[in-house]
């Protein structure tokens, strides 16, 4: 080991950059979260997967832009669908 280490040239975040996925913040109604939270641990899978895929087959089916309201409508309805 150096007894000293250059990290002028150096940046802050993750080494290997993360490939077709992007963090972001979202608010969503408890209960939709915790509805899609019960139906991951019911299938095995991540809550976020769920959503993500809720989301995909909305844009797949409609060719309208997704506002707040619409994403609820939507997470709602594939909520129910899941059931």
């Amino acid at each position: 080991m150096k007894k000293g280490y250059d990290f002028r040239g150096g940046s802050r975040g993750a080494v290997i950059p993360s490939k077709g996925k992007t963090r972001i913040t979202i608010y969503l109604d408890d209960d939709v979260l915790e509805a899609f939270r019960d139906r991951a641990d019911q299938s095995g899978t991540g809550y976020q997967t769920l959503i993500n895929e809720a989301l995909r087959n909305h844009l797949a089916t409609s060719q309208t832009p997704v506002d707040a309201a619409t994403l609820r409508r939507i997470l709602r309805e594939e909520l129910k669908n899941i059931s």
